[in-house]
């Protein structure tokens, strides 16, 4: 078993080493380019295909979760709003997976993917979750953004959010993508790139 945690563990000192341009900086770039595959989206994979990806996630998962004190587990399955995979982990005492502000669970979600990615020779979107964790952010984030495209429509002026990681502005950029008198950028660089909403009318 150690053997492989350190395979896995190359696998994301290979991911890091990766060029990452100013655009995207983040841990989603590094996967983008590790997979140097074809830009296929999620409906575009066979049944067999993403049933593939599940089980080596899957299997990936439960033989990091080893090296945690967390107990027994259960990894729960399902497909999310954008085709995603997402793979949530519910137990007893499980915040030592999450961590300060998900940081925990943002490193394990990369290395999930990094391994996969690598394992499977192509990138499909894979989620992984605490309890659902991530479900409550991203309604938090949305709800954000429903509230920024108000703003920035009734006082038509652009609307300059907090500084997001790559994940959270993301949902911001999809929540927004077909609301009708806004549109979204971002702006800024490293920790402090944040995502404006700006009015179109």
């Amino acid at each position: 078993m150690a053997e492989e945690f350190e395979e896995y563990e190359e696998t994301v000192e290979e991911a890091n080493e990766l060029p990452l341009d100013e655009e995207t900086e983040s841990e989603e770039a590094a996967e983008d380019a590790l997979a140097a595959t074809d830009e296929r989206l999620p409906e575009d994979f066979t049944d067999e295909e993403v049933d593939a990806v599940a089980d080596t996630a899957i299997a990936a998962l439960q033989d990091i979760l080893k090296y945690f004190d967390v107990g027994e587990v259960t990894i729960d399955e399902y497909d999310g709003d954008e085709g995603e995979l997402i793979l949530d982990i519910t137990g007893n005492d499980l915040a030592v997976l999450i961590g300060r502000h998900g940081k925990t669970l943002d490193a394990l979600q990369f290395l999930i993917s990094a391994i996969t990615t690598r394992t499977m020779g192509f990138r499909y979107p894979v989620v992984v979750d605490v309890e659902g964790y991530k479900s409550r952010q991203r309604e938090k984030l949305e709800n954000l953004a429903y509230s920024a495209a108000y703003r920035a429509r009734t006082q038509h002026r652009s609307i300059k959010l907090r500084p997001m990681t790559p994940y959270e502005r993301r949902i911001i950029h999809i929540t927004l993508r077909d609301e009708e008198g806004v549109e979204t950028a971002s702006e800024g660089e490293g920790s402090a790139r944040h995502v404006v909403v700006i009015p179109t009318e």
